[in-house]
């Protein structure tokens, strides 16, 4: 019979007697020895990739425990090789001493015993008993970096790091001794030059995960906390969910521009529409069904309440999701294209939604051009959207003026569901108070 390893990840899901029993099993070393090894504690995604590279590139969010893997490496790299000469670059020297050296999850807490580098501050360096010695750099000061050779490196935070491109060209240029240089890059993304370009690159490999990857490690009332405050907005999936997030040039709406749209709640409204934006065909491949429900509230402004889209629907299975939306809702309307079938399309909606009113539109613009008019009303201060909805607000961050659409999918169904419904609502004319019918 195979007996799995024991591991972090195994141990987290037992019981408190389980994980009583098995550590009461072991000696005092044995004990001492798992809480010391990092290869019990790594999750794979903390660990250097598979395939060769130059540049390890960790993005991931905050708290997923990125400098524990950068710190790991380089303990591990100085521990088996005396001949390593290593840079240590944050984006300031005191960064990389609070950090790197002497942080929590820095090298000086991460050595024991004989094993444990001797810390030379005023020298900005850690020499290790085999030889191994690693030597301290801030992005600040780029020039520092011109002349030192190194084998190897270590890079901190480097989407925040000053003069980033000019740091990074001095220690690449510098990364000469040794049979293989490496460099390792732990950072939180933000889209900076440096960051795209290193992406892109053949001898960079790139691996990353969440915060809530490292949940084991971290307070639960911290998890609640930021999940609940930024889950979904574009801070909460740079910082949370380590996702580079980029304003496309030519966008009709900006990453920017929706955050100040965005609001915790809405005021009462005065009516509700479901826009729809059916596929045209009905396979698990067919482009997704955009269901948004939006309402007018009594300020007059427009609120984007829900995306409810779904794909690889039958035209039954989506005009279904349709009627539960606009009932969660009290929808008074649903407005749907009817380009693709339009006397299918509202035969299907009649038939689930039997009591609702169903507009047919006919898109005699493309998307873009359609969208236009509804960019210009969160422009102005008019449309909100109650919490985040990713995925939707990423098609809208895709459409660009001049016709093209370079968000995720082939069609941007979810910002086409969402124009028809703010233009029923917002562009049709006058709206009338206290009223909740169109």
């Amino acid at each position: 019979m195979k007996v799995e390893p024991l591991t972090a990840a195994r141990l987290a899901v037992m019981s408190d007697e389980e994980q009583a029993r098995i550590i009461g099993r072991m000696s005092r070393l044995e004990a001492q020895a798992h809480w010391a090894d990092w290869a019990f504690w790594a999750r794979d995604e903390q660990m250097p990739p598979q395939r060769d590279w130059r540049v390890w590139l960790l993005m991931a969010g905050r708290g997923f425990g990125k400098t524990r893997a950068g710190a790991e490496w380089v303990r591990g790299l100085a521990e088996r090789d005396g001949t390593a000469r290593i840079a240590l670059v944050a984006a300031t020297l005191g960064e990389a001493r609070q950090v790197m050296v002497e942080g929590d999850s820095g090298l000086l807490a991460l050595s024991q015993g004989a094993c444990r580098p001797h810390w030379e501050p005023s020298l900005r360096r850690l020499r290790w008993p085999g030889g191994a010695v690693a030597t301290l750099y801030g992005a600040s000061e780029p020039e520092a970096l011109r002349g030192p050779q190194h084998s190897h490196a270590w890079c901190d935070e480097i989407a925040k790091w000053p003069a980033a491109q000019a740091a990074w060209d001095n220690l690449a240029m510098g990364l000469r001794l040794g049979i293989r240089p490496r460099i390792v890059a732990t950072t939180t993304p933000k889209p900076t030059s440096l960051l795209r370009a290193l992406i892109v690159r053949g001898d960079v490999a790139v691996s990353g995960g969440r915060t809530c990857d490292n949940r084991l490690h971290l307070a639960e009332d911290f998890m609640a906390a930021v999940t609940a405050t930024y889950a979904g907005t574009r801070l909460g999936r740079q910082e949370l969910d380590g996702e580079l997030i980029e304003d496309v040039e030519g966008a009709l709406w900006s990453r920017a521009l929706i955050e100040r749209c965005r609001v915790p709640a809405t005021p009462p409204l005065m009516r509700v529409v479901v826009g729809v934006d059916p596929p045209a065909g009905a396979s698990a491949t067919s482009d997704a069904c955009g269901i948004v429900v939006a309402a007018l509230g009594a300020d007059g402004h427009g609120y984007v309440l829900e995306d409810a889209s779904v794909a690889g629907r039958s035209p039954e299975g989506w005009a279904a999701v349709v009627a539960v939306a606009a009932a969660r809702h009290g929808a008074d309307r649903i407005v749907a294209e009817a380009n693709n079938g339009g006397a299918m399309v509202e035969s299907v909606l009649r038939a689930a939604s039997a009591a609702l009113p169903v507009r047919l539109v006919h898109a005699s613009h493309g998307k873009v051009a359609r969208a236009e008019p509804v960019t210009a009303l969160y422009e102005k201060g008019r449309v909100f959207h109650l919490g985040a909805f990713p995925a939707l607000e990423d098609e809208l961050c895709g459409l660009c003026a001049g016709g093209a659409y370079v968000g995720p999918g082939r069609s941007p169904d979810r910002a086409d569901a969402l124009v028809w419904a703010l233009s029923a609502l917002l562009l049709s004319g006058p709206a009338r108070p206290g009223l909740r019918t169109l």
